[in-house]
């Protein structure tokens, strides 16, 4: 039972980790658009900043759950960047797949929905080489720190958050 609330805790960890990193990301894009369509700023900025922050939760938590179940008991520093990347970019194409399937801003076998999928796809493969960034170093700080041990991607602190 330890290790599944340690999965769910480290999926939220990641889950909020990605939407702090992706709700700025959602403010230029509203920002963008209003500016080029003529939308109130203020209003589209906000609603696309939340969109963004809870999409990157979604992703992340799906990014999380995938990482634990593949890389059970590797460490952050056995795993390969590319690896890491292509969890990452499943991820994020689950995420866009599930969100053009619920038909957010309507997108659904449209351009838009192929942006939508293409955009979470690479939000996800980007998010994933930042996690690991992060992941690497905190280790790092950990065995610098007098820790003897390193940390399985279970027991991580970014994921154990």
């Amino acid at each position: 039972m330890k290790t599944w609330v340690q999965r769910i805790r480290g999926a939220v960890g990641i889950g909020l980790t990605w939407a702090a990193g992706w709700a700025p990301l959602g403010a230029i894009t509203g920002w963008v658009t209003g500016t080029l369509f003529g939308f109130p700023i203020k209003g589209i900025t906000i609603n696309y900043a939340v969109l963004f922050a809870v999409l990157g939760f979604l992703g992340g938590a799906i990014f999380a759950t995938v990482l634990s179940f593949a890389e059970r008991r590797r460490s952050f520093n056995q795993l390969a960047l590319s690896r890491f990347v292509v969890w990452g970019t499943v991820g994020g194409f689950t995420l866009g797949g599930l969100a053009v399937a619920a038909g957010i801003l309507g997108a659904g076998a449209t351009t838009l929905g192929a942006v939508m999928i293409g955009a979470s796809t690479l939000l996800g493969a980007g998010s994933a080489a930042g996690t690991l960034v992060v992941a690497r170093s905190a280790e790092r700080g950990a065995l610098h720190s007098g820790d003897s041990g390193s940390l399985d991607v279970v027991d991580s602190p970014l994921i154990d958050a």
